[in-house]
């Protein structure tokens, strides 16, 4: 069994159309959404219909819950110019996502970790580029009570793999829309494979056209974010 993860789109298509061409060209039995489906200003409206029409395994994140839960004068500038450009529609679709969720009896899927979209579960968290690992005790205590093989999280845009020592695997696939960290603008996901009982999991970078995302986003008055879509430089406080 392969499950492509997905997660942190945050309004960039283009990034997701070429995830799911890869995907395609692996193979995967599902794809599973991990969160922050269009909080970005590359193509908010376009990835949320590809979204609705893929229908996909779905769960809320926090800039999801946000555009649902505040009102605009309460949104970053980010949130607010696409709450303005939102249907009706999009907002219901987002309002029926549950906030976790699990595939197969095995997989189990949170935002940032099982007790809070906000809070983030393999990195702690940052302030420009500076993040710092969490040590064991901490992962384990997010972890407790979930008894799940697989438990997946997003949130932090920061793609890792952590083993516990009892096997159940914590995977972060990382941001498919805008990278922080990583020192390259490539999108981000993971696959997870079931062999002989065991999962296991790969983390995958792809190549798309950032510099037409970047142009996309400053069409939509959004200039600050063209160095981190074509670099993966910049530290998200200068984003959102």
């Amino acid at each position: 069994m392969r499950i492509a993860v997905i997660s942190d789109i945050h309004g960039n298509r283009p990034a997701l159309e070429a995830v799911e061409a890869d995907i395609a060209q692996l193979g995967a039995d599902a794809t599973i959404n991990l969160g922050d489906l269009v909080s970005g200003p590359v193509d908010p409206i376009g990835t949320i219909e590809l979204l609705i029409e893929r229908n996909l395994p779905t769960i809320i994140g926090n800039h999801d819950r946000y555009l649902l839960e505040r009102p605009p004068e309460k949104l970053d500038s980010v949130d607010r110019f696409v709450a303005a450009e939102l249907l009706p529609a999009h907002f219901d679709y987002m309002r029926g996502l549950p906030k976790t969720s699990e595939v197969a009896g095995e997989v189990y899927m949170c935002h940032g970790s099982p007790g809070s979209d906000v809070d983030p579960w393999l990195d702690n968290w940052w302030t420009g580029r500076t993040t710092t690992m969490p040590d064991e005790a901490s992962v384990l205590e997010k972890a407790r009570g979930v008894d799940f093989p697989v438990l997946l999280c997003g949130h932090t845009h920061i793609a890792r793999i952590v083993r516990l020592r009892d096997g159940r695997l914590i995977v972060n696939p990382g941001s498919v829309g805008i990278q922080f960290f990583h020192g390259a603008p490539d999108a981000r996901y993971a696959l997870l494979e079931r062999r002989n009982g065991k999962w296991s999991a790969s983390l995958r970078a792809v190549a798309y056209d950032w510099d037409n995302a970047a142009k996309l986003a400053l069409a939509n008055g959004f200039p600050n974010w063209t160095e981190a879509l074509t670099t993966g430089w910049v530290g998200a406080e200068a984003l959102f």
